[in-house]
């Protein structure tokens, strides 16, 4: 059973990208409710914050929004769940500044959701609660095995980044991004103080907290599915748990 923690968190998962990438797939269902192992993307990620006690889980939407409100509509974390449509998407980090009123009270969990991830959250949490006074969030990595396709982070003596190295011939290393993160309530003042209509974390966010991201190297499973080889390498892989190094569901 999966450890609960002490504390409420909101949490907020990024659902409401086109998944272009994964089209035809894609033309008919919204890229966080592609399958994987019979349960929809979406699905592993709310079994995955709800049985932590993770509360509200907030999810965007975009296209094809109806099919993932009949998704949250069945779901048994349903009563956690706070669904928020974006007619024009904001952007990520305009996403965040949306929902700024469940998000402002304390440390919040945020997700891009088009990952495949398999992680213990009260880990991540307890690595969140130690990080260096100075950082504002913590980020998830994984070690990535094509680092010249990702965004390799560096870090120094504390696990703290002090560089990007994005999609790069040879990055110094293979810890990648992950797009999971724990964020303080400060953060959303940095997005507020950027004035762009649509700030991203990624482009616009993580270079102004550079040498204040404290980073947990994710033990378990994770990987982007944005594109068709990703998701096939997704289908074959995600029973397989690296930490036990044996065969089982999720």
């Amino acid at each position: 059973m999966r450890r609960r923690f002490d504390a409420v968190l909101p949490a907020i998962l990024l659902a409401a990208g086109q998944g272009s990438r994964l089209a035809p797939l894609t033309d008919l269902i919204p890229k966080c409710l592609v399958p994987v192992r019979g349960l929809p993307l979406l699905g592993h990620w709310l079994n995955l914050l709800g049985s932590s006690g993770l509360s509200p889980i907030i999810i965007n939407t975009g296209r094809h929004a109806e099919a993932v409100r009949k998704f949250a509509g069945k779901s048994p974390w349903k009563k956690k769940l706070i669904l928020t449509h974006e007619e024009k998407l904001l952007g990520t980090g305009g996403t965040l500044l949306a929902n700024r009123e469940h998000l402002a009270g304390g440390t919040f969990f945020a997700a891009h959701a088009d990952n495949l991830s398999r992680f213990d959250p009260a880990d991540f949490i307890a690595a969140h609660r130690t990080r260096p006074a100075n950082c504002l969030l913590t980020m998830l990595l994984f070690r990535s095995p094509t680092p010249e396709s990702c965004g390799i982070v560096e870090l120094d003596a504390r696990g703290v980044v002090v560089a990007f190295h994005e999609k790069v011939a040879a990055p110094p290393g293979n810890l990648a991004n992950g797009a999971v993160y724990l964020m303080e309530p400060e953060i959303l003042d940095l997005l507020t103080s950027l004035r762009t209509p649509k700030p991203d974390i990624s482009l616009d966010l993580l270079p102004l907290c550079l040498g204040r991201i404290y980073t947990w190297l994710n033990p378990g499973y994770h990987r982007d599915i944005g594109t068709p080889e990703s998701y096939a390498a997704a289908l074959e892989e995600f029973t397989f748990d690296p930490i036990n190094n044996s065969r089982r569901g999720f």
